[in-house]
């Protein structure tokens, strides 16, 4: 909280652009703020100057976000700055609460259960129709069915506007099939008696259309909304949000449409592009003041984009604020299991230097690419977490162990907080020091360190004008879980580069950049092409200072090399060859090829991919047994030069293939 209290003194520190929001206290405002900006520093300070000076009292402001975490963001350093009643929440969360305050007086009776999953409801619909689908088929039909509602569009209209768009066919099936799935979908739902997270949506913004008493007791309340992530609105969250202003425009929108990467879901920049248009006599400002990442990652950044593509969205050109830092990395590699080990590597030397592993996140654009960087990370003994796995508060071990910490906080009221939840947490799986071992014991472990580090963080705090309890502890872990705003777990950050948006890190690496996984090879219209370059992006600006970007020009040790860099890194940085590698293999000739060292070897390679039941290929290729049999090394080193050996297959096979190339049984 600011030592001086004045409104003015909220306004110390914020850069001209910064300024000129927080000072743009009535609306129609839009700031279109590029990444590492300040966007939300810039728009909580208006907030809190507009509840300072009087503009309008802290409970007439709806602030809307896209996810948990940047809600309960945003209500801590509105906290911070000494505003409290402001609601700061999610379009679903916002709307669920209206929804279920209202629904009893306008439709009668208790609202009906939102539906937590669609995938039973799919499958039986599904069913209905004669449809054979599986889990993964269910997912993506379920996907689908989400576009449909969240875009406003209903079963007869699916064809029409999923041509126009030029949407898949999810799983497989005509457009035909989907459209009659949509209205099976819905009658399942209403035989359940369930309506599901765009019901809330659209719900609502029906009832405040329809009925004006709910519509003006809604509007008397919330006088002064903003809108964060515009870019992402939806059509049916853009149709709530014109039913809560009313033909008012006393609305701030904040986003950036170089980082759209959701039109999948029914996201669209379209209505912050033409805000200015929709809104007259709108104030437009520019945040371009990058205090996140050094210039070599800003110019990266813009550089992958180009001039036209930033006229095109808002003319949004980074800054850079910071210093001077490391140059950007970009390295091939022979093949995924290369790249992992050479990344997991790298990762280590940070590590080595000092920075943090949660200040570490490995980037991709397939959920699938992370086993290969799992397997890396705990070979070199590395820890990790997967993120968009099981949600923090819903793991097990989470949740007993808060029960512990609540049954606990009476009787260790006064005990040191540090103290008190290493006491309990001891009974949960903690440990001062980490096991040894990874797999699930080092998640729980893990899991329980982020709750001691948060107790510290708390017993710490500054402004807390009493010592912080484990009854404090058990507070804000409650209004975390509301929020879905986890602590932090101790590890490097494995992340797709969707999950990863709105994140930031000391080290970034951008793993997997070839042709068919950056673009996807999905991606096949103009405007997908465009969208897989935002994503890019996204990923380039989620780095402060370290940023490394990588490739492999073969998918399996010893495959043909048949990858190619993305072209988004066409004349943005040059092609480079990996330091330090080893010159490109001579042809293995058949003449050269030992056949009884080879037949050796297939033996052996067989053994182990029976003890480890794996396929044989994945312990070493044909071509790279064929390779050594040719070479027949004496040494690791000459043993690297193998086509297919990488250092991985070196860690864990290399003096044995020694040992049979020497002739001796392996030990």
């Amino acid at each position: 909280m600011p030592t001086d209290t004045s409104a003015d003194a909220l306004l110390d520190g914020l850069d001209p652009e910064q300024r000129e929001v927080a000072l743009a206290l009535t609306g129609p405002v839009v700031v279109l703020a590029g990444a590492g900006t300040g966007k939300t520093r810039a728009i909580t300070h208006r907030i809190a100057y507009g509840v300072r000076t009087g503009t309008y009292p802290a409970t007439s402001v709806l602030a809307v976000t896209f996810t948990a975490r940047a809600a309960g963001e945003m209500r801590t350093r509105l906290r911070d700055l000494g505003v409290v009643g402001v609601q700061a929440r999610t379009f679903h969360a916002a709307a669920l609460r209206q929804l279920s305050f209202f629904w009893p007086q306008v439709v009668g009776g208790a609202p009906p259960r939102i539906l937590e999953h669609k995938a039973p409801v799919v499958a039986e619909a599904a069913a209905r129709l004669g449809l054979r689908v599986d889990r993964l088929a269910v997912r993506d039909l379920a996907a689908e069915i989400e576009w449909s509602k969240v875009s406003l569009v209903p079963a007869d209209d699916y064809l029409a506007a999923a041509a126009a768009t030029g949407r898949p066919e999810p799983a497989g099936f005509d457009r035909a099939a989907v459209s009659r799935l949509i209205t099976s979908y819905e009658e399942v739902k209403d035989a359940r008696g369930v309506i599901d997270f765009e019901d809330v949506l659209v719900l609502l913004a029906h009832m405040l259309e329809s009925r004006r008493d709910v519509a003006e007791q809604v509007r008397s309340q919330y006088r002064h909304f903003v809108v964060d992530e515009y870019q992402d609105v939806s059509p049916a969250q853009q149709y709530l949000l014109e039913q809560w202003l009313g033909g008012r425009h006393e609305l701030c929108v904040v986003g950036d449409p170089n980082q759209t990467i959701y039109s999948f879901t029914g996201a669209s920049p379209h209505h912050l592009l033409t805000f200015a248009a929709d809104h007259p006599g709108a104030r437009t400002v520019r945040l371009v003041r990058d205090y996140r990442s050094t210039p070599q990652v800003v110019d990266l950044a813009n550089r992958i984009l180009g001039e036209r593509r930033r006229r095109a969205n808002g003319g949004l050109e980074l800054i850079a604020q910071r210093p001077s830092g490391p140059p950007v990395q970009c390295t091939p590699f022979d093949d995924d299991e290369d790249e992992a080990a050479g990344v997991a590597a790298r990762i280590g030397r940070l590590l080595a230097g000092g920075t943090p592993a949660r200040e570490i996140a490995v980037l991709y654009r397939t959920n699938a690419q992370s086993e290969a960087f799992e397997q890396a990370l705990a070979d070199a003994g590395i820890g990790y977490l997967v993120r968009g796995g099981e949600r923090f508060f819903e793991r097990r071990e989470v949740r007993e162990a808060i029960v512990l910490l609540r049954g606990s906080a009476r009787s260790m009221a006064d005990v040191p907080l540090g103290e008190a939840a290493r006491d309990v947490l001891a009974q949960a799986g903690w440990a001062p020091e980490p096991p040894a071992a990874r797999g699930a014991v080092r998640e729980r472990w893990d899991a329980m360190q982020a709750l001691v580090a948060l107790a510290d963080e708390l017993a710490a705090d500054p402004t807390r004008p009493t010592p912080a309890t484990l009854a404090n502890l058990v507070a804000e872990l409650d209004e975390r879980a509301a929020a879905q705003h986890a602590p932090a777990v101790e590890g490097v950050t494995l992340a797709s580069l969707h999950a990863a948006k709105g994140l930031e890190w000391d080290a970034v690496f951008l793993a997997g950049l070839s042709e068919g996984l950056m673009p996807i090879s999905l991606a096949e219209t103009d405007d997908a092409i465009a969208e897989e370059r935002r994503l890019l992006y996204v990923g380039v600006t989620r780095a402060r200072e370290h940023l490394h970007l990588s490739w492999s020009r073969s998918r399996t040790p010893g495959g043909r090399a048949s990858r190619r860099r993305t072209r988004f890194l066409a004349g943005v940085l040059p092609e480079q060859t990996r330091t330090g590698a080893r010159p490109p293999a001579a042809p293995v000739r058949d003449a050269d090829v030992d056949p009884e060292l080879f037949e050796a070897l297939r033996t052996w390679r067989q053994q182990v991919a029976t003890e480890s039941d794996k396929p044989a290929y994945t312990v070493l290729a044909d071509a790279t047994l064929r390779g050594v049999a040719a070479v027949r090394p004496t040494t690791l080193t000459q043993l690297r030069d193998v086509k297919g050996i990488g250092p991985t297959k070196i860690d864990r096979y290399g003096e044995t293939l020694l040992a049979i190339v020497a002739g001796r049984r392996p030990g």
